[in-house]
């Protein structure tokens, strides 16, 4: 059962749901660079200088946080994020990897 928060239980996590919030440009940005940066760094959610309104960052890490992608938590008088790397490894291994080679070619 997910927690107060949102957060689903690793065994919750379903497939399609996490496909469906990779699915967006901004959300699966927010992925890869959180991919990119060491295990357990947690970023404001302004720090990815999205230019959108703040209730649609509220609303894509919400995203996020429900897929099971992110730990979302509070941080003073804003919100954090830090990857569940391992939880998603556990439960779909090889699908980070494919959303960090997906940015890398469109880098090239």
């Amino acid at each position: 059962m997910a927690d107060r928060e949102g957060h689903p239980e690793p065994e919750e996590m379903q497939f399609g749901k996490l496909l469906a919030a990779l699915a967006d440009p901004l959300r699966r940005r927010v992925i890869a660079e959180l991919i990119e940066a060491p295990d357990g760094t947690a970023r404001h959610c302004a720090s990815f200088g999205f230019e959108v309104s703040k209730a649609t960052l509220t609303h894509h890490f919400r995203v996020l946080r429900e897929a099971g992608l992110i730990w979302h938590f509070d941080r003073g008088n804003s919100r954090a994020a830090s990857l569940r790397r391992q939880d998603i490894e556990t439960r779909f291994p090889g699908l980070l990897a494919l959303v960090a080679a997906e940015v890398a070619l469109a880098r090239s």
